[in-house]
């Protein structure tokens, strides 16, 4: 994300390919090093696993991989998303959006229902054959395929998407470059990722350090979720020096904290006060282009 030399960061520890417990050390399994970019926070593992095929991941059926709430169109899916886009873009009926890793559409048809043209492209066969058939997306408007082959027209789009996607991609900075150049001058990409400064994997690393164990809890390479990276606002800040974009807003989301819940009630606010929550979000805008 920044261009800094790899050998000069921090390895934090291994993480295993499956759920590692309260005593990964007892557990059999092949374990990856996690490591972390002392110059813009960014988490990763390295060496990176890469399978054989993208189906090996994402292959399985929708119904297993998601719960059956989550084929529920709610109303107010991606709506808090839509009122921040109308409050940063000049908007306009029949703007186009691109959707980077549509899953099933929901997001597209909400932004449709907001006035949006709406595009997407998914990886996943079986998300996609269930998006065309079930929640009846066009097969006009959704492609499969994966960002490295896929293309699209440049300056085609006022709006793209990354929810959720960017930790599953294996080179990020590149995915934001090719993003960048399907958004027209002034268009925005929405991203949210997983944060590096996420309270509950600082919890969990200190747990693992007192018992004198170099496993840690970031990221999941190897198993569900998948995720390769997590993200600082640094990584963005300094990654948009490389492909000349600008931060237009940025928030942390608490989510989930995974710590026994009578803890949430201090935990919580903390991690909101202190930008410590499971979920970054960033929204970048395209520079135009320089006038001579």
């Amino acid at each position: 994300m920044c261009g800094h030399e790899v050998n000069t960061h921090k390895v934090l520890g291994k993480r295993l390919n499956k759920s590692q417990g309260l005593n990964p050390k007892g557990k059999v399994g092949i374990t990856t090093s996690i490591c972390k970019c002392t110059n813009c926070d960014l988490i990763y593992s390295n060496p990176q696993p890469i399978p054989f095929d993208i189906e090996d991941h994402y292959g399985v059926p929708p119904e297993e991989y998601w719960k059956d709430s989550y084929f529920e169109l709610n109303d107010n899916y991606f709506k808090g998303e839509i009122s921040r886009l109308k409050q940063l873009i000049d908007f306009k009926s029949g703007m186009k959006s691109l959707d980077i890793g549509a899953g099933l559409g929901k997001q597209m048809i909400a932004l449709e229902k907001a006035g949006f043209d709406v595009y997407g492209f998914e990886p996943s066969k079986p998300f996609y054959e269930l998006a065309i058939s079930k929640m009846k997306i066009s097969p006009v408007k959704l492609r499969l395929g994966m960002i490295e082959k896929i293309d699209y027209e440049e300056n085609s789009f006022d709006f793209i998407s990354f929810g959720a996607v960017l930790e599953h991609l294996y080179d990020p900075s590149e995915s934001i470059k090719k993003a960048l150049k399907w958004v027209k001058p002034n268009g925005l990409i929405h991203i949210e990722v997983p944060s590096s400064k996420w309270l509950t994997n600082k919890i969990i690393n200190l747990f693992y350090a007192l018992r004198f164990s170099d496993y840690v809890g970031n990221i999941s390479p190897m198993h569900e979720p998948y995720h390769l990276y997590e993200f600082g606002l640094d990584s963005f800040k300094r990654n948009s020096k490389i492909h000349d974009y600008t931060i237009a807003h940025h928030e942390f989301y608490v989510c989930e904290t995974y710590l026994p819940k009578i803890m949430d009630v201090i935990i919580k606010p903390y991690m909101q006060r202190t930008n410590q929550g499971m979920q970054l979000c960033v929204w970048l805008r395209k520079n135009p282009p320089n006038k001579p």
